[in-house]
């Protein structure tokens, strides 16, 4: 594409912080590659809600999909908002009404210092996790019965379809051809959940029979965890369920040097798409110059490349890269610059390579 029409969510918190840093660094790469993005802000957060009880407007999912290639994401949630009401109709909201089925969530250690295993290097650090992103729990389908007595019964229906899972699956195991990786390792908890991650267990089963050369291995996800922590290098594509995905994306970030460097994408392939960092709203650190914006920024190049501006994307990843090897960082990675700052130093790498 050309031109590209990016629609900005910097949320609530420090979303807001690092969402101004992303823009930096988008702007500075296509300025140095003479090609144009046209970004338009939404207010889309707890302050709008608050003002007006509004969380998503009537008219966002066909505005966005009418005018815009994809969206950039902040954080969401507020104290202010005690239940997370506006988080929940605006984040679960855009994945569910758009059908962005895939999470993907890569791995990758920029330098070993950022990792807490003792001596891993970057090349054992580096995969990617595919996460199912519009069923399991988060369909929200349970309730409570006698809520707030001594027999309260609370239940929470795991969701899991055939043509849900299946599409994950696929969607895994062509990310793995695609770049010729050698495995595809699937993880759930079918030993306890035998209905719903059995019907995961077929799926990777079936699939993987139209995938010659590419090993299917089952882990259940208690195992991946201990084997993430163990020997990552053993891993290239993961992909699991959505709540399982949620906690193994969390402790893989740990890995990468934290959640202040994790990015994500939320994908429905071929159709408009959301990019976000994998942190949260922080709102005790929002305004104060403090949060790490490389997350963000990591999933604005994430964003250029699914686009397909994909020397843009690499320029960006190369700069941030570079952040990190020369402690152009924030605090929670060992240096000593604010928000702004690091996002100066890498729009300057930009400008510069």
């Amino acid at each position: 594409m050309s031109d590209l029409r990016i629609a900005l969510v910097p949320g609530d918190g420090i979303g807001v912080d690092v969402v101004a840093e992303a823009v930096k660094a988008l702007t500075a790469a296509a300025d140095a590659a003479g090609r144009t993005l046209r970004m338009t802000p939404f207010d889309w957060g707890a302050e709008r809600y608050l003002q007006t009880g509004v969380t998503l407007p009537a008219d966002a999912i066909e505005r966005l999909q009418d005018g815009f290639d994809a969206i950039l994401l902040g954080a969401m949630g507020d104290p202010r908002v005690s239940d997370n009401r506006h988080a929940a109709d605006i984040l679960l909201g855009l994945r569910f009404r758009l059908d962005l089925y895939v999470n993907y969530r890569p791995v990758r250690l920029f330098h070993e210092k950022l990792c807490p295993l003792k001596g891993r290097r970057p090349e054992d650090v580096d995969f990617a996790v595919f996460r199912e992103n519009t069923e399991g729990p988060y369909v929200m389908m349970g309730g409570t019965f006698k809520r707030g007595t001594p027999d309260e019964v609370a239940t929470e229906i795991d969701l899991n379809t055939r043509r849900g899972v299946d599409r994950i699956v696929r969607h895994a195991f062509d990310h793995a051809r695609a770049r010729r990786l050698p495995a595809v390792v699937m993880a759930d908890k079918s030993n306890v959940l035998t209905h719903g991650h059995g019907l995961w267990q077929r799926a990777f089963r079936e699939a993987a029979a139209a995938y010659p050369g590419i090993e299917a291995r089952h882990l259940y996800a208690d195992s991946l965890a201990l084997q993430l922590v163990r020997d990552p290098a053993q891993f290239r594509v993961i992909v699991t369920s959505n709540m399982l995905g949620d906690i193994v994306t969390d402790l893989a970030a740990a890995l990468q040097g934290g959640l202040g460097m994790a990015a994500s994408g939320n994908i429905h392939p071929g159709r408009i798409s959301l990019f976000e960092p994998v942190h949260g709203s922080a709102p005790s650190f929002a305004g104060r110059n403090a949060a790490n914006p490389m997350g963000a920024i990591l999933s604005a190049a994430l964003m250029l490349e699914y686009l397909g501006w994909a020397a843009e994307a690499s320029r960006i990843e190369e700069a941030v890269r570079w952040a990190v090897e020369n402690d152009r960082t924030t605090a929670d990675i060992g240096g000593g610059l604010g928000t702004r700052e690091v996002g100066d130093a890498i729009c300057e790498r930009l400008r510069r390579s």
